[in-house]
């Protein structure tokens, strides 16, 4: 592996940590205090010069034991982070302001990240509500929901935390970040979840039956797209589409197809593609008419009209 190729592993491992690190509710070590009334549990956490003391809830063991959990994944975190700094300093790595309609691009995707999450939950047949994902998203956990639903809607921010990283989006849309990205969706579903389909699958609800993917087709493939001189809108929706196709991975395909087509677009100040609630029941006529016919017209069409969103539109 050469230098480039190590800064560009290292900035996905830095960025996936850090969106590791967002996820934990709780940054601090936690402490008991108890008055006439009772126990509770707190979050003591060191801000500039000043020792901050944040209540949790009433005192349990299993929040306890919770909260030292996380101080300690929150240090460990902290301590890779760190380490991998310097390992990108070392091989001469600073990071570059990003273009201000960049910039621009990632304060709107955070500011619809919540209904983005949501929207491609739905997407992907999660039985949620916009208030139950909302729960979610801020508590990591909520009532009346498979554990299974909750991981997807977990990961989905997750993966969105690491594409919105300023060092992530300054490294190209290859197969490798859309491999980082599929195992990242599947986490905890799917232990290889980011390796290429090696077995036969079947989608429900059509006829096509995707043929096993290799590795050099779909790099040469997705370096094709990224090469053509077209809009970035339609380059984006080339990229979704080809992985939906493919098949690329044995699971969550949808999911990492439209964060890898975000990626491209968001790098390139180009807005959102995202496939609204109401919108899913249509768009997935269209991709079955796609998967079986080959004709990506319609479906091209109506991504671009239906669920592509600029800053300021």
């Amino acid at each position: 592996m050469n230098d480039f190729e190590r800064i560009q592993s290292l900035i996905k491992d830095r960025a996936e940590a850090e969106a590791r690190l967002n996820l934990i509710p709780y940054d601090g070590s936690p402490e008991v205090k108890e008055n006439k009334s009772g126990k509770y549990l707190y979050i003591r956490k060191r801000v500039g010069s000043r020792l901050t003391s944040t209540y949790v809830d009433v005192y349990s063991d299993d929040l306890y034991q919770l909260l030292l959990r996380n101080a300690r994944e929150a240090r460990e975190l902290k301590k890779t982070i760190r380490a991998i700094t310097k390992q990108l300093a070392l091989l001469g790595h600073t990071s570059s302001d990003l273009p201000a309609d960049v910039l621009q691009n990632v304060y709107f995707a955070r500011a619809n990240m919540k209904s983005s999450i949501y929207d491609q939950a739905v997407l992907e047949g999660v039985s949620t509500t916009f208030p139950q994902t909302e729960d979610i998203l801020e508590n990591g956990t909520v009532n009346g929901m498979t554990a299974s639903d909750v991981q997807k809607i977990l990961n989905l921010k997750h993966a969105w935390e690491f594409i919105l990283d300023e060092d992530v989006l300054q490294v190209n849309s290859d197969y490798y970040l859309l491999c980082h990205i599929a195992k990242l969706v599947n986490e905890g579903i799917y232990s290889d979840g980011g390796r290429i389909r090696g077995v036969p699958v079947t989608i429900g609800g059509t006829s096509y039956i995707p043929p096993l993917p290799m590795e050099s087709v779909v790099k040469e493939n997705l370096q094709d797209i990224l090469s053509r001189e077209s809009e970035t809108i339609d380059q984006a929706i080339s990229l979704c589409l080809y992985v939906m196709q493919t098949q690329v991975f044995i699971d969550g395909n949808k999911r990492a197809a439209v964060l890898y087509a975000n990626h491209f677009l968001i790098a390139h100040g180009g807005g959102l593609l995202i496939v609204p609630e109401r919108e899913v029941p249509e768009f997935k006529k269209l991709l079955v008419t796609y998967y079986e016919s080959g004709d990506d017209s319609s479906i091209r069409s109506f991504l671009r009209e239906k669920c592509s969103m600029k800053v300021g539109r």
